[in-house]
């Protein structure tokens, strides 16, 4: 007897612009083929293209044909096809995986752990050959799943690249099943590595040199997979006839593509040069002949490229102690991975030989608060190294505060080189080394591309080229192209999906602006100007302010009436500076522990810096900075102003940083806030009047059609008393009016502009009004 057959529908693929979609492996799917296969939301599909892949299928969230399939471009890729291209879906049967072996790149491989990559494949379905993200499947509920927990995980191991992070499934068994789902009884695996709790002596990842001096643990039995990219897999070759390589460790770049770091190159080099080639020199002058430095700098700006470069130059060996792996081990297996790099490092150095031990990340194992009982074992190694006078000891942190003191004694690191992020200059020339092997097409302007990608590192800009190329594949050629290339609108269309690593590991929100300047907000040409004057000036032209020794502020206060539009106004402000916006909301940064709540704001201006240009908007700044000795909570609050002053009006000025605080009760703030070098520059927002009323209200129905009897001006007249905020609401609520009257409605009229008035009523407060207009007429 044979079974029935298996529905399929044969649809057209088109790419999801879905951001919640991104690298999810989804399939999303018209209702009436979602019921035509017998699926319900979330059920497992087979997709054929060139080669068959798995997916979970959902409803569209947008309208669409029941001829269309719309796929993430992970999916995409996965299926080997392009959008336009025919692909057959069909239901699959999945099979709960008893192991799951993957492959991926050498950061991931090293530093994640199996258990961790369980984690993030929890709930997602897979096929041998498949190339999965490692963000969580959060769109669908999974039992027993904590999305946030494993982003924080997936964080703390692998740093902020992980988002664009991909691994490739190997194996899974049971071998009969077509398609397999991640559960809580999975074992996952590394290809040619141990699986967590196999017992495995962490001594026995014996090391070898690699051709660029890295200093690694042993190959696989088997061949490796190199890490997948999309934009290598967007050729839609399909997996299976892949044959799979070792992956080489890249050579260490040229230290003259070192763009923006040349000063810091050329002084390591010289401490290399003078304690390895001369080192006759510092004991005739009664210097000990050793070297310890410390490498800052944002995360992603290149540290260990810098160190790389360097050491290639002055051709001296190079062993990496990968800090972040080895504190994810257990203390006995941690300090056995730490005594043999440094043996390694030792032994490296022999005869005229010496070498480099390079510690990426050192705050893994060494951190400043709370350090473990590994760290002394850990710095007793280093000092031991460092005493030879042959191996100099280079450490990479993202700031100097990171680190535990101890490291940073005289008889360990006691110098320190500090990497800046790249400024727009700087970006387009990181842009052109990156592109130099990538044809481009004759309209790409990597200037324009620097001035749109603040805060951007070099890490972020591998990204960008990375997801210009997804974008560039999924294009395909056109139809005069012989060759494929990368477009400025594939850079450009690039920029917006890659997400700065300063911004993915801040712990407050970012504000983004929605495509807003200050153009689209109605009125207020003086504080459009005030603001201009006081925001965009000195990150726009800091030549004319040093040229004339003007110190520009740092930063501003905005108060006036809820909803007078101070929150869209630093919307509209970060799109026209583009600059990077960092919000904290309320009474955010409180903390009931003594000395978190001083780190938090620490962390968030060292954020701020990292990704200059930007700005720091205090939302209900009032509530963050009362006046101090009032209140009722152990000081937390009074600290906390503290630490503001103190960053913003401290011993390190802040460069490229503008601070700004939206409240509607000023007279709350803590005075010393207020004074110049602080918050120093006041800005009223007030209440709209009937000629702002009309302006905003043109603004607000731009995209709405409104009837002939429509008199915006006439309308805002009779609006005393409303605010920006309630303006909008109107337009909106009109609207909706007319959809009430008849879904097939085509414009907005009068009638219904009246209709929608009792719905929605002036909120502003004249008893505020009137104590807000008192204080900003205080003279």
């Amino acid at each position: 007897m044979t079974g029935a057959p298996v529905p399929q529908v044969t649809l057209t693929a088109q790419l999801s612009t879905s951001a919640a979609d991104a690298r999810r492996g989804v399939v999303r799917l018209h209702g009436e083929v979602l019921a035509a296969l017998g699926l319900v939301a979330w059920d497992a599909v087979r997709v054929v293209g060139t080669r068959a892949t798995v997916a979970l299928a959902a409803p569209a969230t947008v309208p669409v044909s029941p001829g269309t399939a719309t796929l993430d471009e992970t999916a995409m890729v996965n299926a080997g096809i392009v959008a336009g291209t025919a692909v057959a879906v069909e239901p699959v049967t999945v099979t709960a995986a008893r192991t799951i072996t993957v492959a991926g790149s050498r950061l991931a491989s090293t530093a994640l752990a199996p258990e961790t990559v369980r984690l993030a494949l929890t709930g997602k379905v897979l096929a041998p050959g498949d190339t999965v993200s490692l963000l969580p499947q959060d769109l669908a509920p999974v039992p027993g799943a904590d999305a946030v927990g494993t982003r924080t995980r997936l964080s703390a191991e692998l740093g902020g690249t992980w988002t664009t992070e991909l691994v490739t499934v190997v194996t899974a068994e049971p071998e009969q099943g077509g398609a397999y789902v991640v559960g809580p009884s999975t074992v996952v695996a590394w290809q040619g590595g141990p699986q967590t709790g196999s017992g495995a002596d962490p001594g026995a990842d014996a090391a070898r040199w690699t051709p660029s001096g890295f200093f690694a643990g042993a190959p696989p039995a088997g061949p490796a997979v190199p890490g997948p990219t999309l934009a290598a897999a967007s050729s839609a070759i399909p997996a299976a006839a892949a044959t799979p390589v070792a992956a080489p460790e890249p050579p260490p770049p040229a230290v003259s593509d070192l763009v923006g770091h040349q000063d810091a190159a050329r002084r390591l080099r010289e401490w290399f040069d003078l304690v390895f080639r001369r080192p006759e020199l510092l004991t005739r002058l009664g210097a000990a002949p050793r070297l310890g430095v410390l490498v800052v700098g944002p995360e992603g700006v290149g540290r260990t490229t810098l160190v790389r470069a360097v050491a290639a130059e002055a051709e001296v060996r190079l062993v990496v102690l990968d800090a972040p792996a080895a504190a994810a081990l257990e203390a006995g297996a941690a300090a056995e991975r730490v005594r043999t790099a440094c043996r390694r490092a030792r032994e490296a150095a022999t005869g005229e030989e010496r070498a480099v031990l390079l510690v990426p990340d050192v705050e893994a194992l060494l951190p400043s608060s709370d350090p473990p009982p590994l760290a002394t074992v850990v710095l007793d190694e280093l000092r031991a190294v460092v005493a030879s006078g042959r191996v100099a000891l280079v450490a990479t942190a993202q700031g100097p505060e990171s680190v535990d003191p101890r490291l940073r004694t005289p008889d360990l690191v006691d110098r320190e080189l500090g990497l800046a992020a790249p400024d727009d200059r700087d970006r387009a020339e990181l842009l052109r080394v990156l592109l130099r092997e990538v044809p481009l097409g004759a309209d790409v302007d990597l200037g324009v591309v620097g001035t749109r990608t603040p805060g951007f590192v070099a890490a972020d800009l591998v990204a960008l080229r990375r997801e210009a190329a997804v974008q560039a594949a999924l294009r395909g050629p056109g139809p005069e192209d012989e060759d494929l290339r990368l477009c400025q609108d594939d850079l450009l269309g690039a920029v917006a999906s890659v997400r700065p690593v300063a911004l993915s590991a801040s712990g407050s929100q970012t504000l983004h602006s929605g495509g807003l300047t200050l153009d689209d907000v109605g009125d207020m040409v003086e504080t459009k100007q005030a603001l201009t004057e006081t925001v965009l000036w000195p990150l726009s032209y800091p030549d004319s302010f040093a040229r004339l020794g003007v110190e520009p502020p740092r930063g501003v206060l905005l108060y006036g009436p809820p909803g007078g539009g101070k929150t869209f106004l630093m919307r509209a402000l970060a799109g026209t500076g583009r600059l990077n916006v960092f919000v904290v909301k309320g009474a955010e940064l409180l903390d009931k522990y003594v000395g978190e709540s001083e780190r938090a704001v620490r962390e968030l201006f060292r954020r701020a810096a990292d990704a200059a240009p930007a700005l720091v908007f205090l939302d209900e700044v009032d509530a963050l900075a009362p006046r101090r000795g009032g209140s009722t909570d152990a000081g937390v609050a009074d600290r906390v102003v503290a630490a503001l002053l103190t960053e913003l009006d401290g011993a390190q000025p802040l460069r490229d940083v503008v601070v700004l605080g939206a409240t509607n009760r000023p007279e709350l703030i803590d005075p010393a806030l207020l004074r110049p070098g602080r918050l120093e520059r006041q800005i009223y927002v007030p209440p709209p009047d009937a000629e702002a009323r009309t302006e905003i209200l043109r603004a607000a129905s731009k995209a709405t059609p409104l009837a002939s009897d429509v008199d915006l001006a006439a309308l805002a007249a009779d609006l005393d008393g409303y605010s920006a905020a309630d303006c909008s609401a109107l337009v909106r609520e009109a609207a909706l009016t007319a959809m009430r009257e008849s879904l097939d409605s085509t414009e907005v009229t009068a009638a219904q502009f009246a209709a929608a008035r009792t719905a929605v009523r002036p909120s502003l407060d004249p008893r505020q009004l009137a104590d807000l207009e008192a204080y900003a007429n205080r003279g």
